[in-house]
């Protein structure tokens, strides 16, 4: 009579094997995690310019290597090359605008004490309670605060060297794995689909959804952002408000947030200007605001990602401020994605719940 061993068992074999890929997916996620950024990045590129890349090869008779690096070539002379210029002017211009702040060039106090005396006497009352009625002390410590922030970042020279070090490393980085990305993309996407322990319905779902979020992150909130913030610099621009590449820059990161985004700059300085008598300017601004700025969300969202493919915003917004306070600057997409993710996840386990219950109602008749 044979013997089984149990070490030679079907069920134990199996075990062994999942429990070994769990252990070698975690440690590789820990070496990769210094570059998760980058090699992050790197996906998400590949997804949004796969369209370009499937162009490229058709121009290039099915040689995908060349149209790789062709598509690689546009992402650099289109996209990060302008972004780099862009961020260098305004770094430029935020340190011009502190070094007028520090100075006095730029007085925050009679700005601020300007719409404060065109305020109704109770808001007026409010803010002294508050100790925020006079902004002297407090551009005081602003002053105070950012000497101090300088003084610690030259004591740091060596971290800022090395993190320039590490920018550069993950953005040589990103480019070769985007290369291999846009080469072997398709293939590697259907050995995922081959791979997950899915239905297969169920995996395309997952990847589809997952692909979706990540376009109608990057090119739709990106480009709409760009954009907002551009429409802001100009109206700034025009009505002569010092550091309008700046502010017009943090419209645009603001507009990455749903239902607040660049209201939260040109509001307060449209109010501003209404209040202290430069009545037709604030009002410009506002029109500005809201019938340019706030409708090129509803024109050019739909035209770059379709309506279908939204999130809730309330859900957007919510799972952008999470990603942002986990993964950082990468948390704006990383953040949806993950919530289009669980949505999907969790409506797949519903369904199947349900075919279960109704192939045990089945069944029992």
């Amino acid at each position: 009579m044979n013997q089984i061993d149990p070490l030679n068992s079907p069920l134990l074999q199996s075990k062994a094997l999942l429990w070994l890929l769990v252990a070698v997916t975690v440690l590789f996620a820990v070496v990769l995690w210094p570059l998760s950024g980058a090699v992050s990045w790197a996906i998400f590129m590949a997804i949004v310019f796969s369209s370009l890349q499937d162009r490229s090869v058709l121009v290039c008779r099915g040689r995908k290597g060349w149209a790789a690096f062709g598509t690689l070539v546009v992402i650099v002379v289109s996209v990060l090359l302008p972004m780099a210029l862009l961020t260098a002017s305004i770094t430029n211009e935020a340190a011009a605008f502190y070094e007028r702040f520090k100075t006095g060039d730029i007085q925050l106090r009679e700005y601020f004490q300007r719409g404060v005396d065109a305020l109704p006497e109770w808001i007026r009352a409010s803010l002294s309670r508050l100790g925020v009625a006079d902004l002297g002390a407090v551009q005081g410590k602003l002053v105070d605060a950012l000497g101090r922030s300088s003084q610690a970042l030259t004591a740091r020279a060596f971290t800022i060297g090395q993190n320039t070090l590490d920018f550069v490393v993950d953005f040589f980085v990103m480019l070769y794995v985007l290369f291999f990305l846009l080469r072997d993309g398709k293939s590697l996407a259907a050995q995922t689909q081959r791979a997950m322990p899915l239905k297969p319905e169920h995996t395309r779902r997952i990847l589809t959804q997952f692909a979706t979020v990540v376009r109608a992150t990057v090119k739709g909130n990106v480009v709409v952002a760009l954009v907002q913030g551009a429409l802001g610099w100009l109206a700034f621009s025009v009505l002569g408000i010092t550091g309008a590449l700046l502010w017009g820059a943090l419209m645009a990161l603001l507009s990455l947030l749903p239902a607040v985004g660049a209201a939260l700059v040109w509001g307060p300085v449209a109010l501003y200007l209404v209040s202290s008598g430069s009545v037709w300017p604030g009002l410009g601004l506002i029109a500005w605001g809201v019938l340019v700025i706030g409708l090129v969300d509803n024109v050019l969202r739909p035209i770059l990602v379709g309506k279908e493919t939204r999130l809730p915003d309330y859900l957007v917004l919510v799972a952008t401020l999470g990603g942002l306070s986990v993964f950082g600057l990468n948390g704006f997409v990383i953040g949806p994605v993950i919530a289009a993710i669980f949505i999907v996840a969790w409506d797949i386990f519903a369904e199947a719940r349900q075919e279960q219950v109704r192939d045990v109602r089945g069944s029992k008749a």
